[in-house]
């Protein structure tokens, strides 16, 4: 964790603005820089993966098969004031109010002056790099979802005016044809891992979020069920990543000798505290 220590190292005299680019080219090459964990390749064989992959792929395909028509036209017969409470929070699985928050927070500590104690500055990049790991686990997800599912050109429920599972029109770059996987979904469930790594305390709290946004893409006849499973299965499986290629730069995470990925201690709040009365200090 020490290789973030640069973060908030340079002139004094630098304004808030350049100090900020500064900074925030400083985080990236850390970032992108080479791994410094070289875990050896397992040797076990690639038949589990494979195993895995082909029963996410034919619960998929079960799931557009036999459920997904039948479950949006039930959908389709609910009272509106049933409806009504989950059209008012579908909207909170949108990507932008978690990476909004968390690129503001971390420009604001990248221009944060330099005159702060050694400690002070490692608890600040500690308090960096898990802004950084949060904006990136809900980012990537989110950017690589946004991109593929107007590829596949999947339409909504109601897009033909009856309910069609099957109906495609690949590369049509619509909102109309852009189903599959869920975007909500996939926002939800990587803030469901993604916080939920850093405080594991919240992940109940966190999964009654992720469950909601995720029921409300169908009540809401946005979504079919299968493009929230996809959804929600890019959501973790992005976030998963993401930490793995921290934990290989010793960001925030390490990987140990057995090959478990371990987190380190975040900073408390008494120190957090501490580093706030620095610099409000005179």
């Amino acid at each position: 964790m020490t290789a973030t220590n640069g973060l908030q190292q340079g002139d004094a005299a630098l304004t808030p603005l350049r100090r900020c680019a500064a900074n925030v080219a400083a985080a990236l090459a850390i970032v992108t820089g080479p791994a410094k964990i070289h875990p050896r390749a397992a040797a076990t064989s690639p038949r589990p993966l494979a195993i895995k992959v082909t029963i996410y792929i034919a619960a998929f395909l079960l799931c557009m098969i036999l459920l997904d028509g039948p479950i949006m036209r039930a959908l389709g017969h609910l009272p509106r004031w049933i409806i009504w409470p989950f059209d008012q929070i579908t909207d909170y699985g949108k990507s932008g109010w978690f990476l909004w928050p968390l690129g503001l927070l971390f420009l604001a500590f990248a221009s944060l002056p330099t005159r702060l104690s050694r400690m002070s500055q490692a608890v600040l990049a500690a308090v960096m790099v898990r802004v950084g790991f949060l904006f990136l686990a809900i980012g990537v997800p989110g950017l690589f979802v946004t991109t593929v599912k107007r590829m596949i050109g999947r339409a909504r429920p109601l897009v033909s005016g009856h309910i069609d599972p099957f109906l495609f029109s690949p590369f049509k770059w619509t909102a109309a044809y852009a189903s599959l996987p869920s975007g909500h979904a996939t926002t939800a469930f990587s803030v469901l891992v993604a916080f939920g790594s850093l405080w594991p305390r919240w992940r109940t709290e966190l999964l009654i979020y992720a469950g909601l946004i995720s029921l409300s893409r169908l009540v809401v006849t946005a979504h079919f069920p299968s493009d929230v499973f996809a959804g929600a299965l890019v959501g973790i499986v992005g976030v998963l990543m993401v930490r793995h290629y921290f934990a290989l730069r010793r960001l925030g995470f390490s990987i140990g000798p057995d090959g478990a990925l371990h987190q380190y201690p975040g900073p408390s709040l008494k120190r957090i505290k501490a580093v706030a009365r620095e610099l409000l200090a005179p």
